[in-house]
């Protein structure tokens, strides 16, 4: 079974109509075709998180997905959160609690960030600690990572910063 199959991809609220092989992976022809390189591609096996995405406003890896599944479905990267003039809350959040080093991993856990606190407003710590346990970071040792997430909820409700604590 070859040849390309003609798809319709929602991409960031924008329809794209691709030719795509079936083999292709979402994460392939988001960054390769629709040129939306924010995805990134890091172990390919699920595992890593780089890739997360939204599908549906549920985090999904797209490098375990064919573009040819993905058509119907309502698909969010990271090009969706903010821009660099205009960053989103959670961007702002990662950037002012240095919940980055390198960078890679980033718009996976940015990805996975936006679909948790969607379901999830008010979470606790250890609700966010579970939450960014499915993506790896090699990088900040997830405590910068889950004061990000911690502060965007605590802004999207306009709930105040409690005290700093000397160690959490």
């Amino acid at each position: 079974m070859s040849g390309k199959h003609l798809i319709v991809l929602n991409v960031n609220g924008e329809e794209h109509e691709l030719l795509v092989e079936p083999r292709w992976t979402l994460l392939d022809v988001l960054r390769h075709q629709v040129e939306l390189t924010g995805t990134h591609v890091g172990c390919e096996h699920g595992v890593c998180g780089a890739c997360t995405i939204l599908l549906d406003e549920e985090p999904a890896r797209a490098c375990l997905m064919f573009a040819v599944q993905a058509e119907g479905y309502a698909i969010r990267t990271v090009e969706s959160l903010g821009t660099p003039a205009e960053p989103s809350d959670l961007q702002q959040e990662f950037s002012a609690r240095h919940g980055l080093q390198c960078g890679f991993c980033t718009p996976g856990f940015l990805m996975l960030a936006e679909g948790f606190l969607a379901q999830q407003p008010a979470p606790s710590r250890e609700e966010i600690r579970e939450a960014v346990s499915a993506n790896l970071c090699r990088c900040t040792g997830y405590q910068t990572i889950v004061d990000a997430i911690e502060a965007t909820a605590r802004r999207r409700a306009d709930r105040p910063d409690p005290e700093p604590e000397a160690v959490r």
